[in-house]
């Protein structure tokens, strides 16, 4: 599943009338290049959730004739409901027996998604989440079984406790990447529209909720022009 539903007005201008899904990385929309590279890498079934500019990215899909392979849509124009709620949201298309990618739309790397589902596998956890040692004053806090434990924010001094962690904390950015085994649909209780890492505080008191280090060359936030630039360059010199 795509998160692709955002407002995007950290990238104001480009996106005062378009949503940030369609602005373009050295000519083609973001989410092109992440569904190009999901197909490439074997995935055949993409949900996109919309709401901004909806209109503008369902047309885009249609005219690409979703890329060959089979695109839902889940529609959030009447009520943006956040990552959680638009993970709810699209829980009819997303529960089977198999575990799932949700990515970010606005998240440009060269992350092995299928290396991750199989990592996912071994750990059996309810969700792996993707982490690394970045720079990020919004954090989150791992033990020594690499089971979440905390959020917090280190610019404000917020802290949102899970659980008691068991031995060293280690304390990570998220890549806005997760691995999602689809029995986590029988424990989401909140309602409308929420913060899905609100949601995986609450389940880790009793669930399993891991972090997970992929490897990667490169790995981009496209949330602000400046990003953007930087991710055309690395393209330019590749």
């Amino acid at each position: 599943m795509i998160l692709a539903a955002g407002l995007g007005t950290r990238l104001q201008p480009l996106t005062n009338k378009k949503p940030k899904a369609l602005v373009e990385i050295n000519g083609k929309p973001m989410i092109e290049h992440l569904i190009e590279k999901m197909k490439m890498q074997g995935f055949t079934e993409i949900v996109v959730n919309v709401h901004y500019f909806g209109d503008l990215l369902i047309d885009f899909l249609k005219q690409k004739n979703n890329f060959g392979i089979n695109i839902s849509i889940s529609d959030e124009r009447n009520q943006l409901l956040d990552t959680g709620g638009g993970l709810k949201q699209a829980h009819r298309f997303l529960e089977n027996d198999e575990p799932f990618i949700l990515h970010n739309v606005d998240i440009f790397s060269d992350i092995d998604l299928k290396k991750l589902l199989y990592k996912h596998l071994e750990c059996r956890a309810l969700s792996s989440l993707c982490v690394y040692n970045g720079t990020s004053s919004r954090r989150l806090q791992f033990d020594t079984q690499n089971q979440l434990c905390a959020w917090e924010n280190k610019q404000t001094g917020e802290l949102k406790v899970a659980r008691t962690p068991q031995g060293q904390i280690n304390s990570y950015s998220f890549m806005g990447i997760h691995i999602i085994d689809p029995s986590i649909f029988r424990y989401i209780t909140e309602k409308g529209s929420f913060s899905i890492i609100d949601m995986y505080l609450r389940l880790a008191e009793k669930h399993t909720i891991k972090s997970t280090v992929p490897d990667f060359s490169y790995w981009f936030d496209l949330g602000k022009p400046d990003d953007i630039h930087k991710a055309e360059t690395l393209l330019k010199m590749r």
